[in-house]
């Protein structure tokens, strides 16, 4: 991937966090015209610093507990 490559995806990334490694290649392709593989795009992604995670759940706020933090 060249430079000017690279710095779309970095650009497209941070734009929307959201999307995943299918989509941001197939919006490439279509907007830029750049020919990159899923695969690639995952590994230039994680070389960057970009990762995927998901979000720890956590438990809701009980009465008795938002009470006692009022406290």
């Amino acid at each position: 991937m060249t430079k000017r490559g690279q710095r779309m995806l970095k650009r497209t990334v941070r734009r929307s966090r959201q999307l995943s490694a299918e989509s941001i290649a197939k919006y490439l392709q279509t907007l830029w015209g750049l020919q990159n593989s899923i695969t690639k795009v995952h590994s230039e992604l994680h070389g960057m610093g970009f990762h995927g995670r998901a979000a720890a759940t956590k438990p809701y706020i009980t009465k008795y507990n938002a009470k006692r933090r009022m406290q």
